[in-house]
Order: structure tokens, then C-alpha cells, then sequence
């Protein structure tokens, strides 16, 4: 996984304008069948990827904290929501709660979360690619491919599945 990780920059950066040229003409037109298709290639991605080998994810990028997920892991702390978020959070240049700093505070050293059970709604979703009306993530996508070797393989594998 490591040497994967360590190519995938690369490799992501070599398909860019290739991906983005797909992702304009699936935003076009859309294949009745998209979300099946997505589905059904996430579900075969992560048969084969363990998420606890790589956590380049956690490591790299911090997700987005909503309201809810602010109150939801305050809860789980025993805390205030805004004490929470004076211990973890900043708000970023858009005005969302983002972490104060990478990697995410709650990744343990064996690649496990110590708030799996209340993490966030966007790390509960991430890579996003099993979500409905998938051709409207895809500069989200695009950001996802180059950190997460799941996002870059479903992506491969749905340029050759849908033409």
C-alpha cells in the first residue's frame, strides 16, 4: 500500500486532464444506470481495500464538521459543542468548522479512529463514490482520486465500464 500511496500523486496528475475530459461529458449526459454502475463499483473496490492499511485520507486531509457532527462527537466527549470546537476546530476560508490541523487529531497510530462511531458525515462518506448523482462531485472526485487509492481505482474502472 505504501508504494502505492507513494506513485499515486503521480498517477493522478497523469490522468487529470483524461478524467477531466470524462467528467465533463458525463456531467453532459449521464447514463440511466450511473448510480447502479457507481454502486456496484464501490462495492467491488472495497472487497479488495482496507481502509486500516492506508488512512491517507485521515493523514492528509481533514474533512468538513457540520453542525450536527459538532454536536453529535461534542456529545460523545462530554462537552460543550463550543468547547469542542475550540479544542479541534477552525473555521476555514469558505466559513466551514474544518480540523485545526492534519493529520486528524483522532487517528491512532494502527490507522484506527477513535471517534469511528460519531466521526464525521463527510468521513462516513468519503471517498463519496457510491453516492447518488455521482456526475455532480466530480471536482470533489478529481480532489479524491490523488489521496485516496480507492477513489483512483473506481475511477479507472468507470472509464472503461462506461464510454
Amino acid at each position: 500500500m505504501e508504494q502505492f500511496l507513494k506513485k499515486l500523486g503521480k498517477k493522478a496528475s497523469e490522468k487529470q486532464n483524461e478524467n477531466k475530459k470524462f467528467f465533463t461529458k458525463l456531467k453532459k449526459k449521464p447514463p440511466k444506470n450511473l448510480d447502479y454502475v457507481m454502486q456496484e463499483l464501490h462495492e467491488e473496490e472495497f472487497k479488495k481495500t482496507d481502509c486500516l492499511e492506508c488512512a491517507n485520507c485521515c493523514k492528509t486531509t481533514g474533512p468538513l464538521f457540520t453542525n450536527t457532527d459538532v454536536e453529535r462527537i461534542a456529545k460523545h466527549f462530554r462537552q460543550k459543542p463550543q468547547k469542542f470546537i475550540e479544542n479541534y476546530l477552525r473555521v476555514d476560508e469558505d466559513n466551514d468548522y474544518v480540523l485545526q490541523k492534519v493529520p486528524c487529531t483522532f487517528l491512532g497510530a494502527d490507522n484506527y479512529c477513535s471517534i469511528y462511531n460519531v466521526r464525521p458525515k463527510a468521513c462516513r462518506e468519503f471517498p463519496h463514490t457510491d453516492r447518488k448523482k455521482f456526475q455532480q462531485i466530480s471536482n470533489l472526485t478529481m480532489k479524491n482520486v490523488v489521496i485516496c487509492p480507492a477513489a483512483y481505482n473506481i475511477v479507472e474502472q468507470m472509464k472503461k465500464r462506461i464510454k
